[in-house]
C-alpha cells in the first residue's frame, strides 16, 4: 500500500487570495474539491492539486519548503517574474547574491519562491512547477519515496530527489543543517490507496510520528514526517 500525494498546500490566512495569486502566476483553474480550502488544478503530470488551507499560524522563518518555477527563455523567466510581481509579490534575500541566475521572490504572505534561469537539466521537462524544494535529511527523502512510491531520481552528498513515475514535479531535499520551524509553511497532503488507518501504521513504521490522537475515522490524521514536517492522511474518497 502507498500514498497518493493529492495535494501540496499552503497554510494561508487569506486561502481565496492567496490562490487567486497562484492561479494568475501560473495560469491554472480552481478544483471542484478544496479539501478544508481551496484548490487549484496543477495541470501537471505528477497528478496533485495545489491546495490553500485557512491557518492562524505566523511565518516567523524562511519557508522550509518552496516551489522552483522553470522557465523555457530568458524572457519567459522576466515574464513570470513581472506578472508575479503585478499580482502582489516582492523580491526576497535569502542569501542568493547578486550574481544568482534564478530569482527569488515572496507571494503576497511572504511564502518565497525561484523563477528559475532557462536551461536547467535538472528541471528538464517536469513542468512549470519544476521542484518543490524542500530543506531536509537524507532520510527524509528516503522517508517520502517509500510513502508515496516515488523512486530516488537523486541521492548525492545528503541531498535527494524523488519524482512521480508519471513524470512532473520533482521533490527535492537539500541536506543538513535543517532550517528552524518557519510556523507557516506548505505542506503534503496524502490520499490513501485503501484503508485509511493501514495506511496511518504504515507511514509510522517508516519514521512518521503522530501528533494528534485523532483515529481518523472522520477526518484527516495530522502526522510528521522525520524531520518534523507536518502533513495529513485524509479520508478516502
Amino acid at each position: 500500500m502507498t500514498s497518493r500525494l493529492i495535494a501540496l498546500s499552503f497554510d494561508a490566512h487569506q486561502p481565496e487570495r492567496l490562490a487567486d495569486f497562484w492561479s494568475g502566476v501560473l495560469g491554472l483553474k480552481r478544483a471542484e474539491d478544496g479539501y478544508d480550502g481551496v484548490a487549484l488544478l496543477s495541470g501537471n503530470d505528477a497528478g496533485y492539486l495545489i491546495g490553500f488551507r485557512p491557518a492562524q499560524a505566523r511565518k516567523v522563518a524562511q519557508n522550509r519548503l518552496h516551489f522552483d518555477l522553470t522557465s523555457s527563455s530568458p524572457e519567459d523567466q522576466q515574464e513570470t517574474v513581472a506578472r508575479a510581481l503585478a499580482l502582489g509579490a516582492r523580491h526576497a534575500d535569502v542569501g542568493q547574491g547578486p550574481d544568482a541566475s534564478h530569482v527569488v521572490l515572496a507571494d503576497p504572505e511572504g511564502n518565497e519562491f525561484c523563477v528559475i534561469e532557462p536551461g536547467n537539466r535538472f528541471l528538464a521537462g517536469c513542468g512549470h512547477i519544476g521542484a518543490l524544494a524542500c530543506d531536509g535529511s537524507q532520510a527524509v527523502g528516503y522517508f517520502w519515496s517509500e510513502a508515496l512510491g516515488w523512486p530516488l531520481v537523486w541521492d548525492q552528498d545528503e541531498e535527494t530527489a524523488v519524482q512521480s513515475p508519471n513524470g512532473g514535479t520533482k521533490i527535492t531535499w537539500g541536506g543538513p543543517p535543517l532550517m528552524p520551524d518557519p510556523g507557516k509553511d506548505l505542506h503534503l497532503e496524502l490520499a490513501p490507496d485503501g484503508d485509511q488507518q493501514a495506511e496511518v501504521e504504515r507511514l509510522l513504521s517508516l519514521g512518521a510520528q503522530r501528533l494528534d490522537s485523532t483515529r481518523g475515522e472522520d477526518g484527516p490524521v495530522l502526522l510528521a514526517d522525520p524531520d518534523g514536517n507536518e502533513f495529513r492522511v485524509l479520508t478516502p474518497r
